[in-house]
């Protein structure tokens, strides 16, 4: 047996993975609540011989899928969340199934998918006895709001992995070697006196004034922080009638920067004009986190395992879609609009070939070496624990940002090819992983010498919990 066959596992479960990552799209849910979503893997997995645990780290949604005992031990994880409000129908025009619902704007139901694919894929290869050692699939929640891979790296749950490969959708196929932007998320609600506010002003004290008197303070912050730091905010509560004095007031922040030392001196900062403003108000002022993670710690040597994988997969199994398919790709391209700036991540000698087409499935060199990308991600903490390969893959036509409609359109018909693609990287990179020692000491070589000096501390704090953000 060859690795030939991990790609012909993935292919034959075709079917059973379309209609997983149909479901899954067809019932978005949201941060912390993807019980049925995680219902529907854990099923899945299962039943091909997996052993679960479920609540890691005391989420309801968060599990470990297990197989095999026996040393290295490799995975990978696969995220099911949906975003608020993207609601889509599978066509090229705006179009919710229900106007306000949620909706797979970044691809988590193939995300999901895909890595289980992958699992399955490797689990079988130790079964034939072509590898050995075991593997395991991480059912991680909520990366959209809360960073459930954030508490599950507090668990413990990854103590135990030796190296593992992940994925996430895109609009072309590359391994990823960039960072990203670490954060700090944080609620700060105010309390003052409500009172009349024409006939006793005096007798009140606003809250909101003090929220608006922080966001001022904030925008002066942000001349003398690294030019790379990002802060946003959005006021979640200021009042209910003009006439009376409001006296309760909240304001959400996430703080991002590239290091997590500039994030917490940011985040003591903002604290502080918190307190700044609650003193001129004469109100009082708490702070709740909401969430926290690291920027990615990049591992060259797994993304170039992946990079060698895609080449693979794709003499074998090249990505192709019918003529439906990629009608509706060309009307999802065209709806967006000039994606010329969206180009500019290809090298050059790519562009123009890209231009032209409505799925670009050509795999790349990284395109992102050396760079901070301007997101967060919770993988990022799990990227400090174990080596982690990441990559993406061509599930949405070209240019196409996440959190688009069109990218929720996508998800749900067409990116399923781009996902059995990723399933067939990703098995193919793990099992080389448990076939190849020299490979593994080489990623774990890496990831040492990267993080020789460092101790990872959970960027959470002590009473910091998913009730914070669900409550």
């Amino acid at each position: 047996m060859t690795k030939a066959d991990v790609f012909e596992t993935v292919e034959s479960n075709r079917e059973t993975l379309t209609e997983l990552a149909r479901d899954i799209w067809e019932h978005p849910e949201l941060a912390f609540r993807e019980t049925r979503s995680a219902a529907a893997i854990q099923r899945v997995l299962r039943e091909a011989g997996f052993e679960i645990e479920t609540g890691i780290a005391d989420i309801e949604t968060a599990f470990v899928a297990r197989y095999g005992d026996a040393d290295p031990v490799v995975g990978t994880q696969g995220e099911f969340d949906a975003l608020p409000g993207l609601s889509q129908e599978v066509g090229a025009e705006r179009e919710p199934v229900e106007e306000g619902a949620p909706g797979h704007g970044c691809g988590h139901n193939l995300f999901g998918t895909a890595s289980l694919a992958g699992a399955i894929a490797v689990k079988e290869a130790i079964e034939r006895g072509d590898v050995e050692g075991s593997v395991v699939f991480f059912g991680t929640p909520a990366e959209e709001a809360g960073g459930g891979k954030v508490y599950m790296v507090r668990a413990g749950a990854f103590e135990e992995v030796d190296a593992m490969v992940s994925w996430h959708p895109g609009w072309y196929n590359a391994p990823n070697k960039a960072s990203c932007l670490a954060n700090d998320s944080f609620e700060f609600t105010f309390e003052g006196e409500s009172s009349h506010a024409a006939a006793s002003p005096e007798a009140g004290r606003s809250a909101l004034d003090a929220a608006q008197l922080m966001n001022t303070g904030v925008e002066y912050m942000r001349e003398h922080v690294v030019d790379e730091a990002r802060i946003h905010y959005v006021i979640q509560d200021g009042g209910k009638a003009p006439n009376v004095v409001p006296p309760t007031a909240t304001v959400e922040y996430t703080i991002r920067a590239p290091k997590r030392e500039q994030v917490e001196r940011i985040t003591d900062w903002v604290k502080d004009v918190a307190e700044g403003a609650a003193l001129m108000t004469d109100t009082e002022v708490r702070s709740t986190q909401l969430g926290a993670m690291y920027g990615v710690l990049p591992n060259e040597t797994l993304a170039d395992a992946v990079r060698r994988n895609m080449d693979e997969v794709d003499e074998t199994d090249r990505m192709t879609f019918d003529d439906e398919g990629l009608e509706l790709a060309r009307e999802l391209r065209d709806s967006l609009g000039d994606v010329s700036a969206a180009l500019e991540e290809l090298p050059e000698d790519r562009r123009a070939e890209a231009a032209d087409a409505a799925m670009y499935v050509d795999p790349l060199d990284a395109t992102d070496a050396g760079e901070v990308g301007m997101y967060s991600t919770d993988s990022g903490d799990v990227s400090w624990n174990v080596p982690l390969g990441r990559f993406r893959a061509a599930t949405w036509p070209v240019g196409t940002p996440p959190h688009s409609w069109q990218a929720v359109a996508a998800s749900g018909s067409i990116g399923i090819e781009g996902a059995l693609f990723a399933a067939k990287v990703i098995g193919g990179s793990l099992y080389d992983l448990l076939d190849d020692e020299e490979l593994l000491a080489a990623a774990r070589d890496e990831f040492e010498t990267r993080t020789a000096g460092f101790e990872y501390e959970s960027p959470l704090e002590p009473d910091t919990t998913p009730a914070n953000l669900t409550r």
